[in-house]
């Protein structure tokens, strides 16, 4: 399921815009593959931040994340054109979206979706607690099995 559709974009730059991004043809229409893939690409971008926190794809998607995916899409349509240059505007809105990304992606923002699954780091983690110890130091106990004072 994509994070955002072709309309959503379309709520974002006019239609004669979107014309220009991908008509490849020259026939006059927006191509609906181009979207699609620009689309495509903008989500796997967003899952690759924030797979690190979450369990992607979203299901639902998140209102931040449908906004991302559509600022980052339209950043790839105008990017492709090497003619056209990148408005400003556009610029700005993917450099925050991957500024916002990187920040879930380091647990700096939550994006109010699930719990965030436990990062992989590669380490050895433990479910034990301080109340789990078997032995005790420091203080002498009733000679039990599990102390160390009579050592």
């Amino acid at each position: 399921m994509a994070y955002s559709t072709q309309t959503d974009i379309e709520e974002q730059i006019s239609q004669e815009e979107l014309v220009e991004l991908t008509d490849d043809s020259g026939g006059g229409g927006v191509s609906a593959s181009v979207v699609e893939r620009a689309i495509a690409d903008a989500d796997a971008e967003i899952d690759s931040y924030c797979a690190v926190r979450y369990s992607v794809p979203f299901d639902p998607v998140p209102a931040i994340i449908r906004k991302i995916s559509v600022d980052i899409a339209i950043y790839h349509l105008f990017s492709r054109r090497s003619v056209i240059k990148v408005p400003e505007e556009r610029q700005k809105r993917y450099d925050n979206a991957i500024r916002f990304l990187r920040d879930v992606s380091r647990g700096l923002i939550s994006l109010g979706a699930d719990t965030p699954s436990e990062p992989v780091t590669g380490k050895v983690q433990t479910t034990r607690t301080k109340d789990d110890r078997v032995f005790t130091l420091g203080k002498t106990s009733d000679g039990s099995a599990g102390t160390l004072d009579n050592y």
